[in-house]
């Protein structure tokens, strides 16, 4: 009879557990393809924007060329030689002929990389996927905590990390902007530590902890939306620079040096 009840709790349990691994892996791919998708869009944003840059520097020559052109053009005609012809029309066309194919190029390859995050997304889900195997009884484990105070503590307090990072946050004092610049360029790379560690934990979660499926899924959701949060990241120090192009430049490129440049500072 015991063994008959047990059955059936492991057949409702497995039931549950491929229901919601369904339901979370819809949800986590989402997430991941939301992510590969803004940062595509972003990038052909961008592509769209240094086309029409170019766009407006080839009309400078071609305008110059084409003043040319109202005494070439003519002569051009009455000679038979249609290279004299047009010469203003001729150049615009040719260097946005360029910078179409090279548009078209980058656009391409956006796409691509946006396809093969994509694909990195949906194999890391397998990877985390359906690994975790129920023991067929209990399993003495290692005492891996102590207690205070009647609470079992774990040797990996995540919030005791966070906590000092918010606490440097607040007390922090920059000695110029540039370093803030520095900061904000590395934000992608430490966001990505932080994700990293929902990672990690979703596959021990999945592999090695006495816990449910349900759990390690949840790691990896979180896993995921950090991820987004360093595609923001991602676009934050271009933006820094853009912003401030012509106050970096005078950091980075003063002009006279250094010392003549401070006669500018007000």
């Amino acid at each position: 009879m015991h063994g008959a009840r047990r059955a059936v709790v492991e057949r409702a349990r497995k039931t549950r557990d491929r229901a919601a691994a369904r339901q979370v892996a819809a949800g986590r791919e989402g997430v991941r393809r939301a992510v590969a998708r803004r940062r595509a869009r972003r990038a052909l944003m961008r592509s769209v924007l240094r086309l029409q840059r170019r766009r407006l520097l080839a009309c400078v020559p071609a305008v110059v060329l084409g003043v040319v052109g109202w005494v070439t053009t003519p002569l051009g005609r009455w000679l038979g030689w249609e290279w004299m012809q047009y010469p203003g029309r001729r150049l615009y066309a040719a260097l946005m002929r360029g910078a179409v194919e090279e548009r078209a190029a980058r656009d391409a390859a956006i796409r691509a990389a946006q396809e093969d995050e994509e694909t990195a997304a949906e194999a890391a889900d397998e990877e985390i996927g359906d690994r975790a195997e129920r023991p067929a009884g209990p399993v003495p484990a290692a005492p891996t905590t102590t207690t205070t105070e009647g609470v079992g503590v774990s040797g990996f307090r995540f919030e005791e990390y966070t906590a000092e990072m918010e606490t440097a946050a607040h007390s922090y004092e920059p000695e110029s902007a540039m370093e803030i610049l520095a900061m904000v360029e590395g934000l992608p790379a430490a966001l990505t530590s932080v994700a990293n560690v929902m990672r990690i934990l979703a596959e021990r979660a999945d592999s090695e902890f006495p816990l449910e499926k349900a759990v390690a899924d949840s790691f990896s959701d979180m896993f995921g939306a950090l991820m987004s949060a360093v595609a923001v990241a991602d676009d934050m120090g271009p933006q820094f620079r853009q912003a401030h192009a012509q106050d970096i430049a005078r950091h980075e490129d003063p002009r006279n040096g250094p010392e003549a440049e401070k006669g500018w500072n007000v």
